[in-house]
């Protein structure tokens, strides 16, 4: 099969002929239909976070067709989804406790386990998500990391319907997450660089918009960050209200600068990050998109474009989501 693959960090990904994998007893073989563009998968390629394994093929927000490992539950030809979380451990004390997002030893697709930058991939039962009609194969590849984890962050900030919520950066995540919001009756205040997002930030019905170096108009009750930046953490917290929450969707972040901590934080206001998403949280996630009928912004990328798509999501040189299409476009 042809495969994008990941050889060292801040090096193009080769284009290849390589083995199509088996599917072990407990797994299910994909053929891959799209996988979106993860800001993770840049941190990867670009050696933010530690090589897990190499070579590589990258890519966690996978929409395929069951073709090999078939099973009463996931019978050919099943459309479904595969996210970050690839599998747990099932044993660890956090698995125990039903945190599944914070196991001992997970396994994370495209970053400990060959990802959907491909013709073909694999996947455990248990960790694909049968896809709801109402979601197409391009526009539901974004909702399998940026989806998903944008709505744990609403959940990890506590988002109450009609409440205020700050969206600091208006990439992937949060041009999915802010049509969750406006259907629970919230008002949203974006913060964000780019004139073309701040554009779709309008058109997709937020209340205020505004650059990165100003202050929404109003106090926010919750706040989600999604810009790699300690900076933009600082400023989502300086936009709380006594009491609110700042969710930072980031697995990693430049720097924590210093804050006041009296004017700031003082004031039961909290900062929480965001780590992985839970099956429960992909599940309940679908749903919701299926019935608010999501259909986030894409950019199509052949997979031979693979390092086009990385670069255009490096450079927010597209507004939305980057999705690649291994087959036939």
């Amino acid at each position: 099969m042809k495969a994008a693959v990941f050889r060292a960090p801040k090096h193009p990904l080769e284009i290849e002929d390589v083995a199509q994998p088996r599917p072990a007893a407990n797994e299910v073989l994909l053929e891959v239909r799209a996988c979106g563009v993860c800001r993770t998968d840049l941190h990867i390629t670009e050696g933010d976070l530690p090589a897990r394994k190499t070579p590589l093929i990258p890519g966690h927000q996978i929409v395929g067709i069951v073709a090999g490992g078939a099973n009463d539950a996931l019978p050919l030809g099943t459309r479904v989804g595969v996210s970050w979380m690839g599998a747990i451990d099932g044993t660890c004390p956090y698995c125990k406790r039903g945190l599944e997002n914070l196991c001992d030893q997970p396994v994370f697709t495209g970053y400990t386990i060959n990802g959907g930058y491909a013709e073909y991939a694999v996947a455990r039962n248990d960790f694909v998500y049968p896809l709801p009609a109402e979601l197409d194969d391009l526009h539901a590849a974004p909702l399998l990391c940026a989806g998903i984890i944008g709505f744990r962050s609403l959940r990890v900030a506590g988002v109450e319907p009609r409440e205020r919520v700050g969206l600091f950066g208006f990439g992937a995540s949060a041009h999915l997450v802010i049509s969750v919001l406006l259907s629970w009756g919230c008002e949203v205040y974006v913060s964000t660089r780019g004139a073309s997002h701040r554009k779709l930030a309008e058109s997709l019905g937020a209340k205020w918009v505004g650059t990165e170096a100003q202050t929404p108009p109003a106090e926010l009750d919750r706040a989600l960050t999604f810009a790699p930046s300690g900076d933009v953490v600082v400023a989502a917290l300086s936009s709380l209200r006594k009491g609110g929450v700042v969710a930072i969707n980031a697995i990693h972040l430049d720097h924590m600068p210093q804050f006041d901590y009296d004017r700031l934080l003082w004031g039961e206001r909290q900062l929480r990050s965001v780590a992985n998403m839970t099956r429960s949280d992909a599940r309940d996630f679908l749903k919701i998109a299926a019935q608010i009928g999501l259909n986030p912004k894409i950019t199509v990328f052949r997979l031979k474009e693979a390092n086009q798509a990385l670069a255009a999501v490096k450079n927010d040189a597209i507004d939305g989501a980057a999705v690649i299409v291994p087959r036939g476009r």
